[in-house]
């Protein structure tokens, strides 16, 4: 189990560790209820549905090359973090890869990161990305990682007061937005009847020369 650096009193206790396969299979239903609470935030807005969020999670312990980093306060999952080879992620995920030029099995994707509201800023979405980045060395055969995010106007009226961009964390962590590279996912937000697509665009972090040529 890996810890975190005690340069906080109030984090000592937190541990950071990814786990496989049929590990995951009892840490899910934990992990689907985080998802649904942060989700609900700006900017996905997200009105879950429990069951689904299981189902979806799945994924991840069906694959034995996937991986979800966990970070614990004690027995609490504080926070959780998705990663997958691009080729089992599916086809709105795989195939504006394939029309953008670049094969899904050379792509590790990054699935999400969540963290809890109290333990945000405190270096655990940095380990994440260190994390899976980790485990994707360790298969190897990548040439790009990749993960996708919603995009909203900068105008949107539900943009909370102080609200924090992260596009400038995710380009120090090496990652950075290529507008042509998108695709759409649908769920239903708060204030909807029924799901509605969502644009996401596509950040890419290249590890290989040849891969920050295409970029």
């Amino acid at each position: 189990m890996l810890m975190m650096a005690q340069e906080d009193p109030h984090i000592s206790s937190i541990t950071i560790a990814p786990i496989t396969g049929p590990e995951l299979l009892a840490k899910l239903p934990a992990v689907a209820a985080l998802r649904i609470e942060v989700f609900r935030e700006y900017p996905y807005l997200y009105d879950g549905d429990l069951e689904y969020e299981t189902r979806y999670l799945r994924t991840y312990a069906e694959h034995l090359d996937s991986v979800i980093v966990l970070a614990m306060d004690g027995d609490q999952v504080i926070g959780a973090s998705t990663a997958v080879p691009m080729r089992h992620a599916g086809a709105d995920i795989c195939d504006p890869f394939r029309a953008y030029g670049i094969d899904p099995e050379r792509v590790f994707y990054l699935g999400e990161s969540i963290i809890l509201p109290p333990y945000r800023g405190r270096g655990i979405g940095a380990r994440f990305f260190e994390e899976r980045e980790r485990h994707a060395e360790r298969l190897g055969g990548f040439d790009y990682h990749a993960f996708c995010a919603v995009e909203r106007p900068r105008d949107d009226p539900r943009i909370p007061i102080n609200y924090r961009y992260l596009h400038n964390f995710w380009n120090r962590c090496g990652y950075h937005r290529v507008p042509g590279l998108y695709t759409s996912f649908s769920w239903r937000e708060i204030g909807e009847i029924q799901e509605s697509p969502k644009p996401m665009v596509f950040w890419l972090k290249p590890m290989t020369d040849e891969a920050r040529a295409t970029l």
